[in-house]
């Protein structure tokens, strides 16, 4: 079944991010220091460049060469360097523990929530909070809802909410999400 996102806010890299777990993983992955947007379109600009989003071939690639092509205008992220091991230590985790399958993670032996939650905060470059960011986006846009998923994203999986990039949908929910993070931002520094 295939679903509509709208987190890069460009059709071609939502398609991909639709069609592709690794590349979604790799969006979440990005969405650092860089506007969400953004960040969700790194996985596209990979896959231009490479002729697709293979996860095996992202592994498998010199990380030098891969390096430079993620450097390459528009650049894959802000820190093209540091971002392209992480990617690709992505990728690598992905063939190592799931064959290459990265839906896996939340799929292989019909996993909870908060077994879902582990499995991604285990993957390269995945905190606890970007582990439960995508949890919530899982669950919010994907339909992928194993039991108990709302309590292992805790906050991000409030319905509702626009906390996250688990919650934009299109342009006014990504506005609500930056106002959300701005206040947010506002009351820590009081």
């Amino acid at each position: 079944m295939t679903h509509n996102l709208c987190l890069a806010q460009d059709p071609a890299a939502d398609a991909l991010l639709a069609d592709n777990p690794a590349a979604l993983l790799t969006g979440m992955l990005l969405d650092q220091q860089v506007p969400m947007e953004n960040a969700f379109s790194g996985p596209k600009k990979i896959a231009d460049r490479m002729g697709g989003f293979d996860v095996r071939a992202i592994a498998a690639a010199d990380p030098e060469p891969f390096a430079a092509m993620c450097a390459t205008t528009p650049a894959v992220h802000r820190f093209p360097g540091s971002m392209a091991k992480r990617i690709q230590g992505l990728c690598l985790h992905l063939v190592e523990h799931y064959e290459g399958r990265a839906e896996g993670v939340w799929t292989d032996g019909d996993p909870d929530g908060r077994e879902v939650l582990k499995r991604l905060k285990a993957l390269p470059g995945y905190g606890d909070q970007k582990a439960r960011i995508f949890l919530a986006l899982l669950g919010k846009q994907l339909g992928v809802e194993p039991d108990g998923w709302r309590a292992a994203a805790g906050d991000y999986g409030e319905a509702g909410s626009h906390r996250s990039i688990a919650d934009v949908v299109d342009q006014q929910s990504l506005r609500e999400v930056r106002e959300f993070k701005k206040a947010a931002k506002a009351a820590a520094r009081k």
